[in-house]
Order: structure tokens, then sequence, then C-alpha cells
């Protein structure tokens, strides 16, 4: 389903089908790699869903789904700059299909925003994030599948300094006043989320502490 999304998408602003097919190829290709546990199609395929529960309140959706095949583009857990580098992709991307600047710098700054998922002033933005962080409110049993695929990514790190990271952005969700900045997904997610995010970093410390 997501290859024709996207296809349909890009067709709006391209007839090069083998151009547009070259594309998608590139997006499967990254997310289907090996190291990838998590941040895969299955990532998208959920953000996709979550966003279309919010479809009539997105102003502009070619960006946002723009922002969704880009956003995780590249993701390599040994460096710092994912989001920049997967920004400047859906720049070079959508400045190929001629597609107005102002749209450009939107996508650009949604996926720069999947960074710290701070509030921002353009709702867009707070909906795209909250979908992005749908996975914490999860039920349990699904958010323990998300943590477990998120440390076979940073399969690199022995525990006692992966353990030590991953409180440290726990944290930085449990102590916001609110995860979830639209009111949709507050209401939906956030209560679980807190819940999960606590049950998880009181396990981590637990192994931390043996």
């Amino acid at each position: 389903m997501l290859k024709e999304i996207f296809i349909s998408l890009v067709s709006k602003y391209s007839i090069d089908s083998e151009y547009i097919n070259s594309l998608w190829n590139e997006i499967a290709k990254n997310h289907s790699k090996k190291s990838r546990y998590y941040h895969n199609l299955s990532h998208l395929e959920n953000l996709y869903q979550n966003l279309l529960l919010v479809k009539k309140e997105i102003l502009e959706w070619d960006v946002i789904l723009f922002a969704l095949f880009y956003h995780d583009y590249i993701y390599n857990v040994l460096k710092q700059d994912n989001e920049e580098r997967s920004a400047d992709k859906a720049v070079k991307i959508l400045s190929s299909l001629s597609i107005d600047l102002d749209k450009i710098e939107l996508c650009q700054d949604i996926i720069l925003a999947t960074k710290g998922h701070q509030i921002s002033e353009n709702s867009d933005i707070n909906y795209f994030t909250d979908a992005d962080l749908s996975i914490l409110g999860s039920r349990w049993t699904d958010y323990e599948t998300y943590y477990k695929n998120v440390r076979r990514e940073y399969r690199y790190y022995p525990d006692f300094l992966y353990n030590k990271g991953r409180i440290k952005v726990l944290k930085h969700f449990i102590i916001m006043p609110r995860i979830f900045k639209t009111d949709h997904f507050y209401a939906l997610y956030e209560n679980q989320a807190k819940n999960n995010l606590n049950k998880e970093v009181a396990l981590l410390s637990i192994t931390n502490d043996n």
C-alpha cells in the first residue's frame, strides 16, 4: 500500500514514471535494511494510519506525506545527524519535483521536528510528531515489541551504556507537561504512554542495578 500511496503522491508533480519508481525503490531499500528493526516500512505504515485519523485537520497533506516517507530516510544509530541528513534528502527530492519553496521548507521543518518532538506553532508539525510517537501509547505488548526492536537497532552498545542513554530519552518524554501536543493524540495515547515509559524505565533501572 505504501508504494501505491507514494507513486500517487509523486505523480502529481512528475510524469517521469521511471524517476518516480526509482525514488520509491530508494525508500524501500533504505527502510528494509537488516539493521532496521523498528524504523522500517512497518513504522511508516503505522504513522500513515495514525495520520489518516486527523487528515481533515491537516492543511498540507501532500507535504505531510513527503515528510512521512523521508523523515527516517537516513537512520544510523552511530550518528547524531540522521534528521538533518534526512531533511536534506527531502529538500533535494522535492526541489527536483519543482515543489513550491514554502512547502519544501515545511517538509524540512517537519522532519527536523522529529528530533526533539517539541511543540510547534504549526499544527501540521504537531500532528506529525504526535503520530510519530503514537507507538509510545500503544498497549503494553506492542510497546514491549517496540522497545525490544529499538534495542536491537542499538545492539552495538553494551547494556550499561544503552540503558543509561535510553533512560535519559524516556525521562525526556516523561517530564514533558504533554507528550502529545494535539488534543486528538493526547486523548488517545497520553496516559498509556506515560505508563509505558515509566514501566520501561523501571525495567532498565533493575537491569542497571544488577
